[in-house]
């Protein structure tokens, strides 16, 4: 009766890549040629952004959008956007697992293909290498929980007020 209840549970529940591939993809050097003849002063920023929309029954596009605009001092010297995604199957999660599923497990596979290609464009546009670092989507997706929870305490407690 065991080997059929776990038979059962691995039918039940399971993860796969479909697949993974750049959904768009932008590189600009608005100040070129001229940034190239400055003195090289990097100030980066890196804006991260994550979404997931449901696809067919059990299957989800995950996107995973970084952008990164350096400057050296007041002149931009590029603006790199990527949007990396994929198409994953997963079955036999619900609620907060699937929540965790599609915001943290998913954005930790696509991260190493959005950061390869914005170090080839960046390779590409003459600038030096850039290296993101390491992303803990687990604790982007904790932080997250946690905002929410105060966002519904703080409702509650207006709500009492009124």
């Amino acid at each position: 009766m065991t080997e059929q209840n776990s038979t059962q549970e691995t039918q039940e529940s399971g993860f796969s890549i479909q697949r993974i591939y750049v959904k768009d993809v932008s590189f600009e050097t608005p100040n070129s040629p001229k940034i190239f003849t400055q003195e090289w002063d990097p100030d980066v920023n890196i804006e991260l952004n994550t979404s997931s929309q449901l696809v067919a029954e059990n299957v989800y596009e995950v996107s995973l959008r970084l952008t990164v605009t350096t400057k050296s001092g007041d002149q931009v010297a590029y603006i790199c956007e990527v949007t990396q995604a994929g198409i994953f199957t997963i079955l036999g999660l619900n609620g907060q697992q699937l929540q965790h599923c599609l915001a943290a497990f998913c954005p930790n596979i696509l991260f190493p293909y959005v950061r390869e290609t914005i170090s080839s464009l960046v390779n590409k546009g003459s600038f030096q290498p850039i290296n993101l670092d390491p992303v803990n989507f687990d604790a982007l997706f904790a932080n997250y929980l946690q905002q929410q929870a105060e966002q519904e305490q703080v409702a509650d407690s207006s709500e009492i007020l009124q």
